[in-house]
């Protein structure tokens, strides 16, 4: 695996796709696919799925998404599953490990959703540390994505960039900077994207992600079941224009099309990257579909 000059010593990792048992075989024939991402709940340390373990073979990376530490809690971090992440981490020689900025349960209770964190300086003080104890037990480096959020705190003090920054600030965490998130918030809460994007710390980027959604009722849902929209490759190539992120990955979680389209939206990530996502032929900017139901 070679470094990206513009991320320290961050991998440079290239293009790649969320690997799903649905589309294992898909996702080895792909064209292209330089890592997959893995979502860590999903995977079983000792007994690695067998398409995994034919990318291994290959040095494809395969890095583990973890979603459900909750490391924006009030509670300090499950230590098991610290453990397990750190587990699925060392069985797949992964570069590094990424999660969210999110809380996904109090008092027992679990939430089923990535939700957001107030961002105020009480609550970065509690995720800085909850991080740092994450990052104690884990064997590579962290990394946490911005989430898709359906609402705001009314009291935050921070806006999304600011927080991050100061995150990455007080604990070296990585970046895992969702564009298709940074759209939802902006379509849903009406905070500029672009203008967040530039406020962004970019020498902290670990990499990418890109999803598709759906615009129901006024409210954008990051559903990953839809094709890429031109805002966020747009936003990517927004993103792109101020440095070259180490990697960027396709997001689908159902709804899967042919694998010619999926090797399509490949192509799209990889003309943003050159710089050329106005000549990709991608749908309209606010794709409007039908509410299921």
């Amino acid at each position: 695996m070679t470094v990206n000059e513009s991320s320290g010593t961050r991998p440079a990792l290239g293009v790649g796709i969320g690997w799903r048992d649905e589309i294992d075989v898909v996702v080895e024939q792909l064209p292209g696919v330089a890592w997959v991402e893995v979502v860590a709940e999903n995977i079983c340390p000792e007994h690695l799925p067998t398409s995994i373990r034919l990318l291994r073979d290959r040095r494809v990376p395969v890095i583990p998404h973890g979603v459900a530490l909750g490391l924006g809690g009030a509670d300090t971090p499950d230590m098991a599953r610290v453990d397990r992440l750190a587990r699925v981490a060392s069985a797949l020689d992964a570069p590094l490990v990424t999660e969210h900025v999110a809380f996904v349960r109090s008092g027992g209770m679990e939430a089923g959703h990535l939700l957001p964190v107030p961002r105020t300086r009480e609550a970065l003080k509690v995720i800085a540390e909850n991080v740092r104890i994450a990052q104690q037990e884990l064997p590579v480096p962290l990394a946490l994505e911005n989430i898709a959020p359906l609402f705001a705190w009314p009291e935050d003090e921070l806006s999304e960039a600011q927080f991050l920054t100061e995150l990455t600030d007080r604990t070296g965490v990585g970046l895992l900077v969702d564009v298709a998130n940074l759209y939802t918030r902006q379509i849903n809460l009406g905070v500029d994207a672009a203008a967040e994007i530039a406020a962004l710390p970019m020498e902290r980027i670990s990499y990418v992600h890109v999803a598709g959604g759906r615009l129901v009722d006024g409210v954008w849902h990051d559903t990953h079941e839809h094709p890429l929209s031109r805002p966020v490759l747009e936003l990517l190539a927004e993103l792109c224009g101020r440095m070259k992120p180490p990697g960027v990955l396709l997001e689908r979680d159902g709804n899967y099309p042919p694998p010619h389209e999926l090797a399509g939206e490949l192509e799209m990530i990889r003309k943003a990257l050159q710089g050329s996502a106005a000549e990709s032929p991608v749908p309209p900017a606010l794709p409007v579909l039908p509410a299921s139901g």
